[in-house]
């Protein structure tokens, strides 16, 4: 990681536009977001859902939280990009919708903690995903809009180690914390965890708002809303249809990463029968994020040199055996295995693909097409959590089936995503 860092600093700058250290400010924002969705989806819902709905149905309300909130992630962030390419701000297009949405997600958090209702939280994790994604949406045009197209690659491999960071820094802090929470010890644990990501979310959000240096926006854009609704989600099929079948394979590869991701502590609890699920997940999603950090920037400069399409498929690959190695032996060595080669697979697959989708969007429409992007990574991690039922329903049947049930159709998410990028005709 320290090398990776080093390189950032290092490299050649893209003239007066782009200096070294803006890799490290226009991707902060994605450090604080993943720390954000990675502690709530992994630990604090699962555990805090455990206060609310019955044992023997707790996949299902998982899942059917999770999925609806990511359904919204994926209406938002298209609509917020294609307001956001179309606004006319003084200080840049994508900063102000940074801002409000991270403020209101801010306000939003403490609502997790404060009702004792399974309604009241399913409303505040929806508002939580609506005000995230309008500042998600925006943040994610920096990279086209302001890294040359030679350094793309380089620059989502910066983008993807600093959310693969985000994602692990405070999971054990997090995992502790919880761990308490769920002994009995309610107290204060749970507003720690929320105070904690609170205070990530605000300073990333400063610290974007005040030292990324946009150009204003277009005099004269105002982004009319019934036309900009209209278009939001509008690809033209004809002149890009490498970009649906990019869609759609990356929605099947992070079905894959979201479905291991979202039952990963009630699968440890469950079937390897660990005495702190929290702090198992902990370590598990720590070995993925090792992973991660190993495979992330080698994989971007690799994207650039080899081809997206080639290290992005080869990822896919790799994932299904880490997914057949935690079905086949699931003890609790294999499945942290299992989970350090998804990290590496995550990794490889975050910086290679989201590279090939800095080439596939529309020029001028950079922060519309990268929204409609979510498409698959919302749509995907949101589709994942319709498979709780199912777990729940084939655990009923015999114990521990419903995940093996799981596993298994992880394995083919990763196989047909794979497969599917062979269609894209973008750079190989």
């Amino acid at each position: 990681m320290l090398k990776a860092m080093r390189e950032i600093l290092n490299s050649t700058t893209a003239g007066a536009a782009l200096r070294r250290v803006d890799y490290l400010k226009i991707t902060i924002f994605g450090f604080a977001l993943a720390a954000l969705w990675n502690s709530l989806h992994s630990i604090v819902l699962p555990l805090r859902l455990l206060d609310l709905v019955s044992e023997a149905q707790k996949n299902t309300y998982l899942g059917l939280l999770t999925f609806t909130g990511l359904l919204l992630a994926m209406a938002v962030q298209p609509v917020a990009g294609a307001l956001s390419d179309r606004s006319s701000f003084s200080w840049g297009r994508r900063r102000p919708y940074i801002l409000l949405g991270t403020m209101a997600a801010i306000l939003l958090l403490p609502g997790i903690g404060l009702f004792g209702s399974y309604a009241a939280l399913f409303v505040i994790y929806c508002l939580l995903q609506v005000s995230a994604n309008t500042a998600q949406g925006p943040f994610q045009a920096f990279i086209p809009d302001l890294v040359p197209e030679r350094k793309r690659g380089l620059a989502s491999g910066i983008k993807s180690l600093l959310e693969i960071v985000g994602g692990i820094a405070l999971v054990r802090l997090i995992a502790y914390f919880m761990s308490q929470y769920s002994a009995g010890e309610k107290g204060i644990w749970l507003w720690l965890v929320l105070g904690a990501l609170a205070a990530v979310l605000l300073g990333a959000m400063v610290a974007t708002v005040l030292t990324v240096k946009e150009q204003p926006g277009r005099v004269g854009a105002h982004p009319a809303l019934f036309p900009t609704l209209y278009r939001s989600f509008k690809i033209d099929l004809k002149s890009r249809p490498d970009f649906v079948f990019f869609l759609l394979s990356r929605l099947l590869i992070f079905m894959a990463l979201a479905t291991v991701q979202t039952f990963a502590l009630f699968y440890l609890r469950d079937v390897a029968g660990v005495a702190s699920p929290a702090t198992a997940t902990a370590d598990l999603l720590i070995a993925a994020g090792i992973g991660m950090i190993a495979a992330v920037y080698p994989a971007g400069l690799l994207a650039d040199r080899i081809g997206r399409r080639s290290v992005a498929a080869f990822s896919g690959l790799l994932g299904a055996s880490g997914v057949l190695l935690m079905l086949l032996f699931p003890g609790y060595g294999y499945i942290i295995a299992g989970g350090a080669l998804l990290g590496i697979a995550a990794g490889a697959f975050m910086s290679s693909n989201w590279a090939l989708a800095t080439d596939l969007v529309a020029k001028g429409e950079e922060a519309r097409y990268l929204g409609l992007t979510n498409l698959a990574t919302a749509g995907g991690a949101a589709l994942a959590r319709l498979i709780g039922p199912a777990i729940d329903f084939f655990n009923a049947y015999r114990p521990g089936l419903g995940y093996q049930v799981m596993l298994g159709a992880c394995f083919l998410y990763f196989v047909a995503g794979s497969a599917l990028l062979l269609k894209v005709k973008g750079r190989s």
